[in-house]
């Protein structure tokens, strides 16, 4: 109950740090601001090391020292999303169509916090705790997470712990569970090529309106018909997007789209059925088509021992009635996985819905705010996990 109590001595300080961030957010790999506010904190704070620029990014790191050997690393993710902020709060973005849509400004915070209950008992640590303030989490071509494993950032760390704000769970509550949390988040695109011509001479030419129909129509099958039923996947195609006129069949028709899935034997031969698929469609009707798969982050697993660890300190200071064990995974995805490929870890969910507050409205979404009752929770979970964690393995 420590950590508990000594965070909310620090509320003031986490609020004030939180609506700092989201003011002045930085879309991914353009978090200048933001890496330059945390690591000005860290030093304040009194971290025995701070390095900026880690890895050749916006990413900072910094290193409490305790008198062990074994290391702790606590992540937060720093980047915005390009959305026009719709809360009317008085901290909204100060920055046009960017927005802490996310969380990632309370993510911030929290670790901020940790920082300063950690420091504070410097003496009494069992080893070290990495502090990690992460770019880019949110686009893929930039790979936050991969860029700062690549510039050694796990190289001594022994076991990681993250946290994300989550609106669908009461404001207090704390949540996860050993195993599968979160999916694989692959982005696919398709070019399908034609002949363009005239509307009312569609045998003149070589319709790809109606490729990419018959192409969308069949790629939605793959799912329902070539994966087993008990293993979740989802492939969806969020653009299709070709043609000027209503009167001109288009030369070009291009589709974008995800395919995510917590089975990585799953995840290696959905590409293979969608090109299968393309090669047949495309020559049925004569045209061509070019298709680009990238694999974005991995399934995303709680070590199983790490993750039993967690939740039994967890049940001991919040109670059992504040801690939800999660039943089933989401599909969406997240590059915490990345780390989780190489040291075992945890992710954990913090509730942050009230609907007293207004804050039950979804990550991504333009009026999307925290309850920021919920800060001292989750700066006190994560520094006693980290403490705690460097007890048990002394």
């Amino acid at each position: 109950m420590f950590f508990l109590k000594e965070a909310e001595g620090i509320k003031d300080f986490l609020i004030d740090a939180r609506r700092h961030v989201h003011q002045y957010p930085g879309i991914s790999g353009r978090e200048f601001r933001t890496s330059e506010f945390v690591a000005d904190r860290l030093r304040e704070i009194g971290v025995d090391e701070v390095y900026e620029g880690f890895g050749r990014t916006t990413g900072v790191v910094g290193v409490i020292k305790g008198s062990g050997c074994k290391t702790v690393a606590l992540r937060a993710d720093m980047d915005a999303l390009p959305v026009k902020e719709e809360t009317g709060k008085p901290y909204a973005s100060k920055v046009e169509g960017v927005m802490h849509a996310c969380g990632h400004d309370t993510h911030v915070a929290m670790v901020l916090g940790a920082a300063k209950l950690l420091v504070k008992i410097k003496d009494r640590l069992n080893g070290n705790v990495k502090l990690i303030f992460q770019p880019c989490e949110e686009r893929q071509d930039c790979r936050g997470a991969r860029k700062l494993i690549k510039a050694g950032v796990l190289n001594d760390v022994d076991v990681i712990f993250g946290i994300h704000v989550y609106p669908e769970l009461e404001t207090g509550k704390v949540a996860s569970c050993p195993g599968a949390v979160l999916a694989s988040a692959d982005v696919f695109s398709i070019k399908v090529f034609g002949k363009g011509t005239h509307a009312s001479k569609p045998h003149m030419g070589i319709d790809t309106v109606l490729v990419a129909s018959q192409i969308v129509n069949t790629l939605h099958h793959i799912v329902s018909r070539k994966v087993d039923p008990i293993d979740p996947a989802v492939l969806t195609i969020g653009m299709i997007k070709g043609g000027e006129a209503e009167n001109i069949i288009p030369e070009v028709v291009e589709l974008k789209g995800t395919v995510r899935t917590l089975n990585e034997d799953v995840r290696k031969k959905i590409p293979v059925w969608m090109e299968e698929a393309l090669e047949g469609i495309t020559a049925a009707y004569g045209g061509k088509y070019e298709f680009n798969y990238e694999e974005g982050t991995p399934p995303l697993i709680n070590d199983e021992e790490t993750a039993l660890f967690a939740i039994e300190e967890l049940v001991k200071i919040l109670g059992r009635e504040k801690f939800v064990y999660l039943q089933k995974p989401s599909m969406g995805g997240e590059d915490f996985a990345e780390y989780l490929n190489f040291i075992p870890g945890v992710y954990l969910r913090l509730g942050t819905g009230n609907r007293a507050k207004g804050t039950l409205f979804p990550l991504h979404n333009s009026k999307f705010d925290v309850d920021e009752d919920a800060l001292p929770v989750g700066a006190g979970v994560l520094s006693h996990l980290a403490f705690s964690w460097l007890e048990k393995k002394s």
